[in-house]
């Protein structure tokens, strides 16, 4: 009987610390002066930045979601790196901390380097535009556990934020402002639904170039990476009072909204009808799915709000758009009446 080896039953060490090598500059190039440690130890050193009185860490971890199962159907794993740094990042932020540095954890059946460069080299990617560092990760190779080509993704963060700038709600009273930063698609929630829409009602090819879609693949509008708030509202936190942030994912702007709103207070959103990027539009017409599963579910084009003093409303929308940011008035906080505490409503 020839011998059995670790390799034989589909786990390659040698590979995967290949692979890592070969990225090991990618890698290196999101570390920040606080890492202390290289690649490749048991655990890795960040010290906390010097400057803080009473520094409070912040940590939040989150996946992908079925946006995955896009990626699996279209071949293209290069974004879903940046989706799942996004999702980590802009939930602590909400808080007022900024990203230190960031953990992965991907598994798969049999590593492919194709897959596994690109999915790294997003993930790499994503930390840069949150200018956290990427200190580590697991890579399992689990055979026959995942079927060949699919992979599943999680991702961890660590923030600072000084004690008493903790961004909780607490100050947020009646006329104060509600403003919203724009998202750039569906980000990555929903997809159930939206493969639920495309694939399973209509049966619409991944690659079908769809003419209510600008006339692009499927595939390039349903990968469309989240977009990273981190820059744009650490500059401003720097100089203006907010005093509530939230992240719009799952349960969508009344369900997320409604999560940093003090007990005794709701709000009145409009949304802009011009401003719903057209996959909502036309994931709705398919469906025939009802505005307030729509709202429920997805971003509807607000991917970030923030609560500010009425006095400060028109000042950071200009700091934010001066920072490149889309950003725009979306109602008001009111006294909390009968019926839903976050009401939103698009004008015909």
């Amino acid at each position: 009987m020839l011998p059995t080896t670790y390799r034989a039953s589909g786990v390659d060490i040698d590979k995967a610390d290949r692979l890592i090598g070969s990225l090991k500059d990618r890698i290196q190039s999101t570390f920040n002066p606080h890492v202390l440690s290289p690649i490749g130890g048991f655990g890795s050193l960040v010290e906390v930045p010097q400057g803080y009185r009473e520094p409070v860490l912040v940590s939040s971890t989150d996946g992908v979601g079925t946006k995955l199962r896009i990626a699996f159907m279209a071949g293209k794993h290069d974004t879903v790196g940046i989706d799942l740094v996004a999702m980590s990042v802009n939930d602590i932020l909400t808080l007022g901390a900024k990203p230190l540095y960031f953990l992965d954890y991907f598994a798969c059946g049999r590593v492919d380097e194709a897959i596994y460069r690109d999915v790294l080299s997003g993930i790499c990617a994503g930390c840069q535009l949150a200018a956290c560092a990427l200190v580590g990760g697991e890579t399992a190779e689990m055979p026959s556990f995942y079927p060949e080509g699919e992979y599943e993704l999680a991702g961890f963060v660590t923030g600072i934020v000084e004690k008493k700038k903790i961004i909780d709600g607490s100050s947020i009273k009646a006329g104060d402002r509600v403003v919203g930063l724009a998202s750039n698609g569906l980000h990555s929630n929903g997809y159930s639904l939206v493969r639920k829409i495309f694939f399973d009602l209509h049966h619409v090819k991944v690659t079908e170039k769809m003419e209510a879609l600008g006339g692009q693949p499927l595939y390039r509008e349903l990968l469309r990476p989240t977009r990273i708030y981190v820059k744009s509202m650490l500059a401003l936190l720097a100089d203006y009072p907010i005093k509530g942030m939230a992240h719009i994912t799952g349960g969508g702007l009344p369900g997320n909204v409604a999560r940093i709103i003090p007990d005794g207070l709701g709000v009145s959103i409009t949304v802009d009808p011009g401003r719903i990027p057209p996959v909502f539009r036309l994931l709705q017409k398919l469906g025939n799915v009802p505005d307030d599963d729509m709202y429920a579910t997805f971003n509807m084009g607000v991917g970030f709000v923030f609560i500010v003093g009425a006095a400060e409303e028109r000042a950071v929308i200009e700091r934010l758009r001066a920072l490149g940011e889309d950003t725009f008035p979306l109602g008001s906080i009111e006294k909390a009446g009968e019926g839903p505490r976050v009401r939103v409503t698009t004008p015909p």
